[in-house]
């Protein structure tokens, strides 16, 4: 049925043991997003960057020497937004000579597969240039399977430039309750001019970001490449030269670096998959990591 074929895919991907650990490390998302007034009182905590001020306990605040918040829990799912960056550049080649769209298709699958064995809810935005598309917070496998024939309709080769910008504006005006957002993008981005969107962000809701390898111009030298964002043609001979091979390297790993270290500063949590089969464990390893910092 086409219907469930997306979802039933990745589950045939996923081993039972991998979904359970993925399950368990969204658990504890229950307890530290959905924090505030009018809940069962649960505990006192460290305040985080990110935690609402208002929950601040400024009476135990003196007494503990920092700043502390109030814990509150109420039994409700967990609100996921899946947020996609549907620029052209996402239509590029990946590591592994696929595409990096078929790799960011696949992390939003997994995203809702996780969702919807767990009964929470998954909105959409995706965005570039030209485009937005909003979809709100539903459950089930129909609306799931709905959100990942939109993204997939998104990536072309041919579609508008990025802007993230776009992306998380909507996110910031669009959801006031307090929600995961998953960036789904490549390792270009988040870039310095995104920094205030994501600092922004970041103070309303828990973030990771996807990020999608690029493959190098140097990578498959006798193949035609083309830049998706600037036309530029590289010649065969000059992608087949070993000093230019170092220099894309280079500057890629410089790139590479700069992006962590705004997310960094930001503090969120950021994995970089250069393949489908990377992608499974290394999002595993971003929701544990995420996991932590909330602890």
């Amino acid at each position: 049925m086409a219907s469930t074929s997306r979802l039933a895919k990745v589950r045939a991907r996923l081993d039972l043991p991998t979904v359970r650990r993925a399950s368990g490390l969204l658990e504890g998302r229950h307890r530290s997003i959905y924090s505030g007034h009018g809940q069962d009182f649960d505990e006192m905590a460290e305040y985080h960057m990110g935690d609402d001020v208002s929950d601040i306990d400024w009476k135990a605040s003196a007494s503990y020497g920092e700043p502390v918040i109030r814990r509150f829990v109420r039994d409700s799912n967990l609100a996921m937004v899946v947020a996609v960056d549907t620029g052209r550049n996402m239509g590029a080649t990946a590591p592994d000579g696929g595409s990096k769209a078929e790799i960011a298709q696949f992390a939003a699958e997994i995203v809702c597969y996780l969702a919807r064995s767990r009964g929470d809810t998954v909105a959409l935005v995706a965005g570039d240039s030209e485009r937005i598309v909003q979809i709100p917070a539903r459950g089930g496998t129909q609306h799931m399977e709905m959100l990942l024939r939109r993204i997939e309709a998104m990536f072309e080769i041919d579609a508008p430039a990025s802007d993230l910008n776009r992306v998380l504006d909507r996110i910031l005006t669009w959801f006031n309750r307090r929600s995961l957002v998953v960036l789904i993008t490549d390792e270009a981005r988040p870039q310095a001019e995104h920094e205030l969107g994501l600092k922004r962000l970041r103070t309303r809701h828990e973030v990771m970001v996807v990020q999608v390898g690029d493959a190098l111009p140097t990578t498959f030298g006798d193949t035609p490449i083309d830049d998706v964002d600037r036309h530029l043609e590289i010649p065969e001979y000059l992608r087949s030269h070993q000093a230019l091979d170092s220099e894309a390297r280079a500057a890629a790993e410089r790139r590479r670096q700069d992006v962590a270290a705004m997310l960094r500063r930001q503090g969120v949590e950021g994995v970089t998959a250069n393949s489908e089969d990377e992608l499974i464990d290394r999002l595993i390893d971003l929701l544990r990591r995420q996991r932590r910092v909330r602890r």
